[in-house]
């Protein structure tokens, strides 16, 4: 697997952005740690997404590529997909819980998707998408049960560990697992001497629970504003979690928004809710991390937006 993670680098190499990575002084005297954040909220498509998702599309077959292809999603896998399909000229279709935020929508009919809603279950994910195979062909795009796509979602970690050097701990959210699975697995396949650590809200922690009871927990019914969490591990994915990562942490909402609005304030970045919650993981156990170097994946940021700006009333008279 390590292989195919250098190759995925190789590949994304002039395609992907080289997200920056930021430190905050505030944010380490208020953790007690050296904080680096790797802001995969500044990618193609607002999320580390994108990197799996063009990794895995751009290795198709012409055949595969003429018909079309599908995946489901809540929003940023969607935006990945229809970004690198509106690249590569290919057709995408996307499948959205009927409750997705309607900025991750709009954006991804912004890069051309067809977009079908479902029930926002993953049952009803699955089942629509293949319905919409079995008529018309489509080639599955898996968002995280797929080995391409986690070597691309590795590649963020690749960078992480070339831009920072001897990190104690890298930490990554964890929903459906690509992204941790590829951390845990560049970091461990090429012998860092870094403790790999998942985040993931209390209202859905099927992973913390599936390692703790070692059974795969699947009927989770997520209750969590960090919509991109929502999904369940997959048998590979919880494989890998198993042997590649050292812990789990979870987080409140409460403190999850904590960590959003410090980012907002302090660090002038715009971060969705999945994307804070390992942040709000390292501030709410500071004793964890206290004098560690500590790297933060920041796996997106597609927030909407619509809230803030509907209350912000004009003064003038223009």
């Amino acid at each position: 697997m390590l292989d195919k993670i250098l190759e995925a680098a190789q590949r994304l190499n002039g395609i992907a952005h080289i997200t920056p990575v930021l430190t905050s002084t505030q944010l380490n005297e208020l953790t007690g740690a050296s904080i680096f954040l790797k802001c995969e909220n500044f990618q193609h498509g607002g999320a580390f997404k994108f990197r799996g998702a063009y990794n895995t599309i751009s290795q198709l077959d012409e055949a595969q590529k003429q018909i079309g292809i599908i995946t489901h999603s809540s929003g940023n896998h969607a935006q990945a997909v229809a970004k690198t399909g509106k690249l590569l000229g290919i057709k995408t279709v996307i499948v959205m819980p009927e409750n997705a935020p309607q900025v991750k929508v709009n954006a991804t009919r912004g890069y051309g998707a067809e977009v079908v809603f479902c029930k926002p279950t993953q049952e009803a994910r699955v089942d629509t998408v293949n319905q919409l195979i079995a008529e018309f062909g489509y080639q599955l795009v898996h968002p995280f049960d797929n080995d391409n796509i986690i070597a691309g979602a590795a590649t963020a970690s690749v960078e992480l560990f070339e831009q920072v050097d001897d990190l104690d701990y890298i930490l990554a959210p964890v929903g459906g697992g690509g992204l941790i699975s590829g951390t845990g697995l560049y970091t461990k396949l090429s012998n860092k001497a870094t403790k790999v650590i998942a985040a993931e809200p209390y209202g859905a922690d099927d992973a913390y629970r599936s390692i703790t009871n070692k059974t795969h927990i699947t009927d989770q019914q997520p209750k969590t504003i960090a919509d991109g969490l929502r999904t369940t591990l997959s048998e590979l994915t919880l494989g890998y979690i198993r042997d590649y990562v050292d812990e789990i942490i979870r987080v409140s909402d409460q403190e999850t928004i904590k960590a959003m609005r410090y980012l907002f304030e302090r660090m002038k970045i715009v971060v969705e809710p999945s994307g804070a919650v390992p942040v709000a993981a390292v501030i709410n156990h500071p004793e964890r991390f206290a004098n560690k170097q500590v790297g933060i994946i920041i796996s997106g940021g597609n927030l909407d937006m619509g809230s803030l700006f509907d209350n912000l009333q004009p003064l003038d008279k223009a």
